[in-house]
């Protein structure tokens, strides 16, 4: 079992910044993949980005591309999101998981993650 902690949401105006933290349990943090979800009111969970194993790829949602950036220290089991230039769209709850597997491929489907965060919010306001 592998426990999720978010911190760092908050409110912020629009073209500001915030950094995502995501502290994990697990005692491999290497042996997951972890990735960043984010739901808006009234509106579907939506992948966000994600990061693979050893930290050497990543991917992006196109609609946060060139903004936001995801990074891992796997000495520190945490997971970071660097969210720049936000916008109002991206006020939402956003949610880390995990994705246990030695493969290397990244995950970007809600399915295939095993564990998930409480959820931090993330208010963008105009």
């Amino acid at each position: 079992q592998v426990q999720l902690v978010e911190s760092g949401g908050g409110l912020v105006q629009v073209g500001g910044s915030l950094r995502l933290s995501c502290a994990a349990s697990a005692r491999t943090f290497t042996n997951y993949h972890m990735g960043w979800f984010r739901q808006a009111p009234g509106k579907e969970r939506e992948f966000v980005a994600a990061i693979s194993r050893i930290g050497g790829r990543t991917l992006y949602t196109d609609s946060v591309k060139g903004r936001f950036t995801i990074s891992r220290d796997n000495a520190k089991n945490t997971a970071y999101l660097q969210m720049d230039s936000l916008k109002p769209e991206d006020t939402a709850v956003y949610y880390c998981a995990a994705a246990g597997t030695l493969d290397l491929r990244i995950r970007s489907r809600e399915r295939e993650y095993d564990f998930w965060g409480q959820g931090t919010q993330v208010t963008v306001s105009s």
